[in-house]
């Protein structure tokens, strides 16, 4: 289906030969709409305001591209129908916690997060290459700023250690440094397979830009982040080499991974070398926290709900496992049963598993967007992972891979079908043999 704008900001003008064109200012709209896609994207580096320009930006770049005409895959209806049924479980989960400024406002905040995703998933389902190169440029220049701003704050650069650290961990221009630690290592993971494709411009600039990103990543001292920078970068660096056709090539993406190991191992060791980042280091590198253990703890708050949550088929409210046990479970599998009751809580996980298994098929399954994929998604399964030991289900950029992820399902549909068709539409030749 297709919804067609009324008006454009360039209507095609015809004109004969040598006719000279009306004086007046002329908008190329869709470089309009890149652009302020771009802002939108990029703008997601700063959340240490709220409200978010990521959020404002929002309302600026999607009806903007609403009035252009988009199409609506099959595959994108499957996204929207899980984020409805999870979205809806959460408004019912709500209603005897109305008067709950709080709560009501994090069950609005969830919708409007699923709105984003669909978003996502409907601008990249179209000119899809073009698109995603945008959106990851655009994440990567707010990565290196927001780690740039973090490396500062941790340094106390100019004063700037009240404004981007919290308890002497760097978060940049964030709120939490598990949450910037989290949305920074995408730019890290796609600068990485640039330089190992041979596709980096510059390998010296791309390196720089690496090398501030992990960095940031580590000077957050976010086990979560450490630990998912690691798996996305494996996961991307091994997916790529195993489907690459030549030998030349996989040489090449083995022979980058490795030097790009040197080098960041290299810049860590450089970090560690400072006396009270290498305190703080040993002290997070603790597989648990003091927070962590004890039967009030974050794992044993876990474990007590879990018997509670199997009597409360609506489970307990949004926000209500934080006044019930004192901390919010940090555990986002168990927050959506807690938030959102049984529907959502079992929405939440179909989502994590259909949208796991069109990654994993994108990754590998040949397509013209599949080294995209394995960038895109390879970040977007390590998020999920942590979704085990933190609360990520009002993260921005979670919403905004999950939407790309099924963006390039759509676009990889459409490409099959359009092989499909060409090769019903003109068959191989007949053998005259």
């Amino acid at each position: 289906m297709t919804n067609s704008a009324s008006a454009r900001l360039e209507p095609p003008l015809a004109e004969a030969d040598g006719a000279q064109r009306p004086p007046g200012v002329r908008i190329n709209y869709q470089r309009l709409v890149n652009a302020a896609v771009a802002i939108f994207v990029a703008s997601g580096g700063v959340v240490i305001v709220e409200p978010s320009p990521y959020d404002l930006a929002f309302f600026i770049a999607m009806p903007l591209w609403f009035l252009g005409g988009f199409s609506v895959h099959r595959s994108v209806i499957v996204l929207a129908a899980i984020l409805f049924g999870f979205t809806v479980a959460g408004f019912f989960a709500l209603i005897p916690f109305w008067h709950s400024y709080d709560a009501y406002v994090f069950q609005y905040l969830s919708a409007y997060l699923s709105v984003t995703a669909l978003f996502f998933a409907l601008f990249i389902g179209d000119n899809t290459q073009a698109r995603l190169d945008l959106c990851l440029k655009a994440y990567t220049v707010a990565a290196v700023i927001a780690s740039l701003c973090a490396i500062a704050g941790y340094f106390n650069i100019g004063g700037l250690a009240e404004i981007f650290t919290r308890y002497g961990r760097a978060m940049g221009p964030f709120k939490d440094p598990n949450v910037y630690g989290s949305f920074v290592f995408l730019g890290a993971v796609y600068l990485a397979q640039n330089m190992m494709l041979g596709r980096a411009r510059s390998i010296a600039w791309s390196g720089a830009q690496l090398l501030v990103i992990v960095a940031g990543v580590f000077l957050s001292f976010s086990r979560g982040s450490w630990a998912a920078t690691v798996v996305s970068m494996m996961l991307m660096a091994i997916s790529g080499y195993r489907t690459m056709e030549s030998r030349g090539m996989k040489r090449r993406v083995a022979l980058g991974a490795l030097i790009a190991v040197i080098v960041i191992a290299a810049a860590l060791l450089v970090l560690l070398s400072m006396e009270e980042t290498r305190a703080l280091f040993l002290e997070r590198a603790l597989v648990t926290q003091e927070y962590d253990e004890g039967a009030t703890g974050r794992f044993g708050n876990q474990i007590r709900s879990i018997p509670v949550l199997l009597d409360r088929f609506w489970g307990f409210g949004p926000l209500r496992f934080l006044l019930i046990f004192g901390l919010a479970p940090h555990n986002t599998f168990v927050g959506a049963f807690a938030n959102a009751g049984w529907i959502g809580g079992l929405m939440f996980i179909l989502l994590v598993g259909t949208t796991t298994y069109v990654g994993f098929r994108l990754m590998f399954r040949p397509s013209p967007f599949r080294r995209q994929a394995q960038v895109v998604f390879s970040v977007l399964f390590a998020i999920f992972l942590q979704g085990f030991q933190i609360d990520i289900d009002h993260w921005r950029h979670l919403y905004l891979l999950l939407g790309v992820v099924w963006g390039l399902e759509a676009a990889r549909q459409k490409w099959e079908d359009r092989r499909a068709l060409a090769s019903v539409v003109t068959p191989p030749p007949r053998s005259t043999a």
